[in-house]
Parts: C-alpha cells; sequence; structure tokens
C-alpha cells in the first residue's frame, strides 16, 4: 500500500480512525456526517458543471459513493455517485448510508485502490473539461 504511509498510517487508514478530526468540522458546522467527501481546492477548477453539482450540498464524513465503492472506484463513478446523493437526499437514505458505513468499516472494503494510499489524483480526460 505505497510508500506514502507508515504502519501506524495504514492502520489507522484500515480502520477509518483517521476520520475521526473530521467530526470537529461537523461540530463546526462545516460538515455534514453524511454527504459527498470533501476533495482538495485544487480540483475546483477540473470539474466539469455536472461534477460541481456534488457542492449543491454540504460535505460529509461518510456518503453514497464511499458506501459503493468509497476509493476502489473510478473518478467518474463517484461523481456519478456524489450527484446521485444531491438529487436523492432524505432522511432515509443518510440513514442508509450511516449503517452501510459501519458495515464497510467492519469488513475493510474499498479502503485504497490498488497501488494507491488512498485514491489517484483527479486528473480529468482533456474532453470532458470542454464539455
Amino acid at each position: 500500500m505505497g510508500e506514502r504511509l507508515t504502519r501506524l498510517g495504514r492502520f489507522l487508514r484500515k480502520t477509518s480512525l483517521d476520520e475521526l478530526p473530521e467530526f470537529f468540522n461537523v461540530i463546526k458546522g462545516d460538515m455534514s456526517i453524511v454527504g459527498p467527501r470533501p476533495l482538495l481546492t485544487q480540483y475546483l477548477d477540473r470539474y466539469t458543471p455536472e461534477q460541481a453539482r456534488q457542492h449543491e450540498v454540504k460535505p460529509g464524513i461518510t456518503g453514497w459513493a464511499q458506501v459503493n465503492g468509497r476509493n476502489a472506484i473510478t473518478w467518474e463513478e463517484k461523481f456519478k455517485l456524489d450527484v446521485w446523493y444531491v438529487d436523492n437526499w432524505s432522511l432515509w437514505l443518510d440513514m442508509k448510508i450511516i449503517l452501510m458505513t459501519v458495515r464497510k468499516i467492519l469488513k475493510k472494503e474499498g479502503i485504497n485502490q490498488p497501488g494507491q494510499a488512498t485514491m489517484e489524483e483527479f486528473m480529468p480526460h482533456a474532453k470532458a473539461l470542454r464539455r
């Protein structure tokens, strides 16, 4: 799992304990427990208009893309799932995502992409940017 992570880092990643500091952002009101995962600000100018729709809701610690592949899916799949969440949000869906998240954490599924500590850098195709 890459040279970027120490043994402690791999443990924190596998158990998802590295997500705990984000609860401070939930308490502050900057994040929600459920919503599209916040991405690096350097990606902002790389989104298509459709992908940017994920910002119509607060970012979350867990989300629809996390319970449907986490870091083991492509960026395109991730954005489609995040936009689907924005269009289909409900309290019931959030409860379902929380329960699915607990199951994923316990099974340690989709934590990383092969050969990556988490997920490869988001580099959209040139044709996708022209849309």
